[in-house]
């Protein structure tokens, strides 16, 4: 890259050098084990079987939709690896030099509320291991007015949270050694949890029995897999499927960043899915009632030893998911809109803020907002976007790219002012049709079953109608 203009690049948007790119496939892999054993991915099949899934269903749509959403991480991921561009720059290429902040942007804020999610969860790990060593198990539980949190998972929730921005501002490869280190250590974790419900239960055949029907619960076998369970799924890894080319541009080969997704992502997922399915049947059969919260279990489960391992195993378990999947990504797109003055730290910072004013536990803590408005909303948008990058980069720029026109105002990627008014079109098009489902599910209107339906798939309705959109617009315009 030569002559780029100063403020379309720093030190954390420009190219990866060759002697930088040291992420073998293993280094990847793990990167996703490391991502994927985390408290969301838990309590995305159990927050289903608590709603009256049977966990087959559950773990089907889980495993399907993983399947399903490997497929643009890897093409996405190509850009990265060849160019070794980040995912603010590459959407240079479709949306403008400009209009690259617009996407960059979106994918940025749905980022922050992850990072909130999980520090949240941190925090209230932490929180129980305060409350087991110096408060017998219990206390600190009155909530705060108007914040809606006690006073001390607050405090816990700053510390982890002040946790988190140290490792980031030592720089990308404190990530590579936190994942490589880890990942085997979580998935033992798993392992014992599931040992402990299957001891618990008396038998693994009854820790398998499917939750019996509750008021109000309408039970949901394999055939709700597709629709609203699938695109949530889907939805889960959204927001990686568009900026993996943040850690793709790490990778040696193309091979080693398609192999180590393949290998990382999809069976990760299914095994922590199903741990999370079946050890809530298990708690109905332990305790009385479902509990899909394994922060809430694991306090409940064995003395203080246990339970101080079990929550330590947890902050590790976020700890690796946060810093790895709703930092990085957020902090270079912040960096993109005034890379001048907005650094990767400055970005990390920025984030770490806007998670924690949006006061993440009031979403987390209820199930139907968080798997069926939060998850489909944000997959929408972020549908919508693939559709745009993958539509661009593969079928208009047929994976050719100019990188040094990519950092110059007056380039090729300029287009209009330095929007693309197609791409922003496209971009608009397929969230569109979304749009009166999300509200729906937010309470404020009412709509028929059509736009309902709609509104299951919104992730692969947005996707396809945007793409579409910016293929056909684009060869007009070229006509």
């Amino acid at each position: 890259m030569s002559d780029a203009d100063n403020d379309l690049s720093n030190a954390d948007l420009a190219p990866t050098t060759l002697e930088r790119r040291t992420w073998n496939l293993w280094h990847i892999a793990a990167l996703w084990v490391g991502m994927a054993v985390c408290i969301p991915t838990y309590t995305l099949a159990s927050g289903l079987v608590d709603k009256g899934w049977t966990w087959q269903a559950a773990v089907a749509s889980v495993t399907l939709g993983n399947f399903v959403v490997l497929v643009p991480m890897v093409l996405n991921a190509h850009a990265g690896t060849r160019y070794g561009i980040p995912f603010p720059v590459l959407v240079r290429s479709s949306f403008g030099t400009r209009g690259a902040n617009l996407p960059a942007l979106m994918r940025a804020f749905v980022a922050c509320g992850w990072f909130g999610i999980n520090t949240y969860i941190g925090g209230a790990a932490l929180a129980q291991m305060v409350r087991v060593v110096f408060m017998d198990g219990v206390g600190g539980t009155e909530r705060l007015p108007v914040l809606g949190i006690s006073g001390l998972e607050l405090v816990c929730f700053l510390l982890f949270w002040a946790l988190q921005i140290g490792i980031l501002l030592k720089g990308i490869d404190s990530i590579k050694m936190l994942e490589t280190w880890s990942a085997p250590f979580l998935l033992l974790i798993g392992v014992a949890l599931l040992a402990w419900a299957v001891d618990a239960a008396g038998s693994f055949s009854r820790l398998l029995e499917n939750p019996q029907p509750r008021d109000g619960v309408v039970v949901a076998g394999v055939g709700a897999v597709l629709g609203a369970g699938l695109t949530t799924a889907v939805s889960f890894w959204g927001t990686l499927a568009l900026n993996i080319p943040d850690f793709s541009r790490f990778a040696r080969t193309q091979r080693d960043q398609i192999i180590g997704q393949a290998l990382g992502l999809p069976a990760t997922m299914a095994f922590f899915a199903f741990i999370g399915a079946v050890v809530t049947n298990a708690t109905f059969i332990v305790f009385g009632m479902r509990i899909s919260d394994p922060v809430q279990l694991l306090g409940r489960i064995g003395g203080t030893g246990t339970t101080l391992i079990a929550m330590l195993a947890l902050l590790i378990a976020t700890l690796t998911t946060n810093v790895a999947a709703n930092i990085v990504g957020p902090a270079n797109d912040f960096s993109n809109v005034n890379p001048k003055k907005i650094s990767f730290k400055m970005g990390c910072v920025i984030t770490a803020i806007v998670g924690l004013v949006i006061m993440p536990w009031r979403l987390y803590n209820d199930a139907a907002a968080y798997l069926f408005t939060w998850l489909l909303g944000y997959g929408a948008l972020l549908g919508s976007v693939g559709g745009v990058m993958i539509a661009d980069y593969y079928f208009i720029q047929k994976r050719d790219l100019d990188v040094d026109q990519l950092y110059k105002r007056d380039g090729k990627y300029q287009y209009t002012k330095g929007w693309n008014p197609i791409a922003v079109v496209a971009l608009f098009a397929g969230i569109t049709p979304n749009l009166p489902g999300f509200l729906s599910a937010l309470g404020l209107i009412k709509v028929g079953d059509p736009w309902t339906s709609i509104y299951d798939w919104a992730w692969f309705v947005a996707f396809f109608i945007a793409a579409g959109v910016h293929l056909v617009g684009t060869r007009l315009r070229g006509r």
